[in-house]
């Protein structure tokens, strides 16, 4: 049913864990099968200036296949820029892992959302510098 990198991240996942003061927080979940899922980001600089995803974890209260998307999604977001980790989709995620069952691919979903939200949130704390 599930592919071997989903069984490999879902015994061994990578990433897992809180952030403490984290920079963004998003928190998504799915009512009906009940996966929570939560992705701490802290953001830092590369040498050209650019915002970057320096460090990511999560924590996801979900099935096998919500938990390796959430480790999937991590090692896919981390060192890139804001804008690169903004345009991570749910298939990539899935494609990624070698497939999911087309009942698992909600995981997937939460898993891009959950990004997308805690760059949002990210986004909605950081002070606005004034114009000069």
């Amino acid at each position: 049913m599930y592919s071997k990198k989903v069984m490999e991240l879902f015994r061994h996942p990578h990433n897992m864990g809180k952030i403490e003061n984290p920079d963004g927080v998003g928190k998504v979940g799915n009512p009906v099968c009940g996966d929570v899922m939560y992705i701490y980001i802290k953001v830092g600089k590369n040498e050209k200036g650019e915002e970057i995803i320096e460090d990511i974890k999560f924590e996801t209260f979900g099935c096998a296949a919500a938990i390796a998307t959430s480790s999937m999604i991590t090692d896919m977001a981390k060192g890139k820029t804001l804008e690169e980790a903004e345009k991570i989709t749910r298939d990539d995620v899935a494609n990624y892992l070698g497939g999911l069952p087309p009942i698992k691919m909600h995981c997937s979903n939460l898993a891009a959302d959950g990004l997308k939200a805690a760059i949002a949130d990210y986004r909605k704390k950081k002070p606005i510098k004034p114009e000069k």
